[in-house]
């Protein structure tokens, strides 16, 4: 805080952040030292304002076949800004020029699931988040790349064969799958 001259009896806080309760005291000084603090002032919330931040570990991916999963960091209420506060998601197939756009309307969110029969496994989509409240919206997060969800591999592992390795022991090995659109991430593989 600067120092008010001993004449002046108002002063103007700035930088304070929107839509949050302060409470003020005052202390009067000289060359001796500091005084006591008045007592507090009541509680006073400053107006509300456009959110200013955008959430962030924007990711995603997972989720069933056709589904697109988006998740992000909530933001917390001391940066929300105003009442009416919620999330406004953004996502387009990598390469497209046109943007989906979808609004949740929950403070506490931090997952969208979007669901079209039409989405391939994993493809990759460009996504961005960004925030909102009755004063407007702020400003979104910078793109991420998520996958859609994967379907269950279409590939048989290829090259099995068994050796006996004793009486009650059979080894049997494989070639395994590579990783691509068709297949997605093998997690692991059956013996039957």
């Amino acid at each position: 805080p600067e120092v008010i001259n001993g004449r002046t009896h108002k002063a103007t806080v700035v930088d304070l952040s929107p839509w949050v309760e302060y409470e003020f005291r005052v202390v009067a000084s000289n060359s001796v030292g500091i005084g006591e603090p008045s007592r507090p002032s009541a509680l006073l919330k400053t107006k509300a304002a456009v959110p200013v931040v955008a959430p962030t570990n924007v990711s995603g991916g997972g989720g069933s076949r056709s589904e697109l999963v988006i998740t992000w960091e909530p933001v917390p209420e001391e940066l929300q800004n105003g009442e009416g506060f919620g999330y406004i998601v953004m996502f387009r197939p990598l390469g497209s020029t046109t943007w989906t756009k979808a609004v949740v309307a929950s403070v506490e969110a931090s997952k969208y699931v979007y669901r079209n029969e039409s989405i391939t496994p994993l493809s990759p989509f460009e996504v961005k988040v960004g925030i909102y409240n009755k004063e407007g919206e702020g400003t979104l997060s910078s793109i991420s790349i998520v996958y859609s969800g994967e379907d269950e591999p279409q590939i048989a592992p290829a090259g099995a064969s068994a050796l006996s390795v004793s009486a009650a022991e059979v080894e049997v090995s494989w070639q395994p799958i590579a990783w691509n659109r068709h297949t997605g991430r093998v997690l692991g593989y059956e013996v039957r």
